[in-house]
């Protein structure tokens, strides 16, 4: 694993147009508490420079760093003002943002034989940090444990008998780990190309943390539903997001529901609706506040409100290229678009009310 601390040049054209010196602190805002007061993306600028945004959730502020790789999603720490943004699939790093400094602190290798999905999520302590990937060498998917006060040292895997993890986030219980498992083979030498689509067998999988005992395995209707992105109640629902990889004719379901009582189900849309997403889904963001979920389709320009109680539509909102998405704090959803706007989506309201457009190319998550 290769580790780089030296805050050097490659951060150096870091400010965005709207940075000025004396920036508000940059406290956090986990799920539990009451307000996201910064928010994270992997971007690309006009140029098509790659970069990781900040940006105030009125987006009055924000500031933006240089990477040299386009990344993906990303996950705060529970305990320090850190935020981890991960390279996109196939990706080779991660990337950790020292808030307090506004610069990359560390730049971590997935090391030879492997590479990473885009997801990560911390222990409850923020000592751990849990990454999706896969081992070159025999496609296996794996939750990678890096060690947070160790400078990031990689201390073991965890093996999934899959395919592809991607999004992973934390139950409840603080001791689970919730898994949507893509099922594709990837390779670097190959860059983003689907290797296996003929054999997929994805999941929405629970795993034990500390054994690493995979304890639920919950496979979609069909094999070519891709499970890729979900977010937690905090009931311990799970709402899951899948991108179809068969025919493009053909019309599937698109969300997977979890229950709390471990029952598992596929949310039945309208079929004109479903349609229109046009087989993909990207971001999910579950709300602390009250029985919602969102759900972002940039294809099929999108955002859909569900009751993640019941599984049934509350509301669909047209929105060009809707990306990422992430809770307020305050019983709402703020939501990216890859043509630089950032949204937000207020319960009862109908068209999304416009915070900013910025000349970046948001990626499919907030952070």
């Amino acid at each position: 694993m290769t580790v780089n601390r030296t805050r050097r040049r490659l951060l150096a054209a870091g400010a965005g147009a709207l940075a000025l010196p004396a920036l508000p602190s940059l406290a956090w805002a986990l799920p539990g508490r009451k307000h996201a007061d910064w928010l994270f993306s992997a971007v690309d600028d006009a140029r098509g420079n790659h970069r990781i945004a900040a940006i105030t959730p009125n987006g009055e502020q924000h500031f933006t760093l240089a990477i040299p790789e386009r990344c993906h999603g990303g996950c705060l720490s529970p305990t320090a003002p850190r935020a981890v943004v991960f390279a996109r699939r196939p990706g080779q790093h991660f990337y950790v943002v020292d808030g307090d400094r506004r610069e990359v602190s560390h730049r971590v290798a997935a090391g030879g034989g492997h590479h990473f999905y885009g997801h990560g999520v911390f222990a409850p302590d923020g000592r751990y940090l849990y990454v999706t990937a896969n081992r070159l060498e025999d496609a296996m998917g794996l939750v990678r444990v890096y060690d947070a006060e160790d400078d990031y040292r990689h201390v073991r895997d965890i093996e999934l008998d899959g395919i592809g993890p991607h999004e992973i986030r934390l139950m409840p219980d603080g001791e689970t780990l919730a898994v949507g498992l893509g099922g594709i083979r990837t390779h670097p030498d190959y860059g983003r190309v689907k290797l296996n689509l003929g054999d997929m067998d994805p999941a929405l999988l629970l795993v034990d943390r500390e054994s690493g005992d995979v304890t639920a395995r919950h496979r979609p209707s069909h094999h070519q539903l891709s499970c890729r992105h979900l977010d937690v109640a905090e009931d311990g629902t799970v709402i899951a997001g899948y991108q179809f990889q068969g025919p493009e004719w053909e019309t599937r379901p698109l969300l997977c529901r979890l229950g709390p009582d471990g029952a598992f189900s596929e949310l039945a849309l309208d079929e004109a609706l479903t349609a229109s997403l046009q087989q993909y889904t990207a971001s999910v963001a579950v709300s602390r506040r009250r029985p919602l979920a969102l759900v972002t389709a940039p294809r099929g320009h999108k955002v859909l409100l569900l009751n993640h109680q019941s599984g049934k539509l509350v509301a669909e909102y047209a929105l060009a290229d809707a990306a990422g998405a992430r809770c307020d704090g305050e019983g709402g959803f703020v939501v990216s678009s890859g043509r630089g706007g950032l949204y937000r989506i207020v319960p009862n309201k109908p068209e999304a009310l416009a915070l900013a457009s910025l000349p970046l190319r948001w990626d499919n998550h907030l952070t």
